[in-house]
């Protein structure tokens, strides 16, 4: 095998060397049942343990007790946007949305096609350089829930501290975070994560949510649309995606093998700081665009005096082995992501090439 890449890529990402390997091994002949998992029926007891053992993994190391229920969907995201007050915002209430990041604004944007939506705080007249403040008092009366993204992919910013809204149920987007640090997720009525960061390769997207909870979502909507539905069938409604939740499966094995959430932590902590001291100390050759304290530890953004050098940094940086360091297409700049399964090897190699590049070019 030729040496792999350095790969920063925002997802698709970075997925750990010995889940692919695992894989490739069962690729064709899965547990030697005499085909691949790609050809199996999703009625089949493998796959139902698969999916079951899946789920109950996922809530073990996030620390979630029992009363919630996890649903494996397909759409990513971005359908999250639109099922969320499909599901839960009434005719008669309002879904409050904090605005922190181009994916906040996005499910703000598909809810307010549902129902009456109030844009409880922004950042975007900051160029979403911050997390602005939150508070009970901010939020409508008559409030369905509030939503939030925990780590914005695109600018680079998170969450330091799960805001407080009362009683108002609490929903959260954590696509680009979700397992990188302990955060205590029973605050929360529902999560929500597209697997290609930190669970696995694109296909499936993970919705949690509160099972009291659940019981108000509405009924009245298409049954393929609810999250009871998927609920109630232990999301095989209809054919979900197997390899996807089989690739999440190992990806969660790994984290266990790897010490669990708080041990993944403390390394994400120790290669964001490798990347951020460098910005800090290039005496301006690279600029932070996230306010210190609002930096993510996924998502390390910077910018440079111009474009025609940040094209150059893009185009050493490939020769020199890595991959996915430009800019989201809709704000330019650098962006390395350095999820769960970018080893700290990759993140030290980076820091080095980038002192070397200002060194050269400063």
């Amino acid at each position: 095998m030729t040496k792999r890449r350095y790969n920063f890529n925002p997802g698709p990402a970075a997925l750990p060397l010995e889940v692919l390997e695992e894989a490739q091994e069962q690729f064709v002949d899965f547990q030697e049942t005499g085909i691949s998992l790609l050809e199996m029926s999703h009625r089949s007891r493998t796959i139902e343990d698969l999916n079951q053992e899946t789920q109950q993994l996922l809530l073990s190391l996030l620390g979630l007790p029992n009363g919630y229920e996890v649903l494996f969907m397909g759409g990513g995201a971005s359908t999250q946007f639109a099922l969320l007050p499909l599901n839960f915002l009434n005719t008669n209430q309002t879904a409050n949305y904090v605005l922190t990041g181009s994916f906040s604004e996005k499910a703000y944007k598909e809810a307010s096609y549902v129902g009456l939506t109030h844009i409880a705080a922004s950042s975007k007249d900051q160029q979403w350089r911050s997390i602005p403040e939150l508070s009970a008092d901010q939020l409508a009366p008559d409030s369905a829930y509030t939503h939030i993204t925990m780590n914005n992919t695109i600018e680079g910013s998170r969450y330091n501290k799960i805001p407080e809204v009362g009683s108002t149920p609490l929903v959260a987007d954590m696509t680009s975070e979700i397992l990188s640090r302990k955060l205590d997720l029973e605050r929360f009525s529902m999560i929500y994560a597209g697997a290609q960061k930190n669970l696995g390769p694109a296909g499936v997207t993970v919705a949690i949510i509160r099972e009291d909870w659940l019981e108000k979502a509405s009924k009245t909507i298409p049954e393929i649309m609810r999250y009871e539905t998927f609920a109630k069938n232990k999301s095989l409604f209809n054919t979900p995606p197997v390899h996807a939740i089989y690739m999440m499966h190992l990806v969660l094995k790994w984290v266990v093998n790897k010490g669990g959430v708080e041990q993944l932590e403390e390394l994400n902590r120790i290669k964001s700081a490798l990347i951020y001291d460098v910005i800090d100390h290039s005496e301006g050759f690279y600029k932070g665009i996230i306010e210190v304290n609002n930096r993510s530890h996924m998502n390390i953004t910077w910018r440079m005096a111009n474009e025609g050098i940040e094209r150059q940094f893009i185009e050493e940086s490939e020769a020199n082995g890595f991959e996915g360091l430009a800019g989201h297409r809709s704000v330019g700049g650098l962006r390395a992501s350095a999820y769960n399964a970018v080893p700290l090897e990759a993140c030290q190699a980076l820091a080095d090439f980038m002192v070397d590049f200002a060194r050269r070019n400063g």
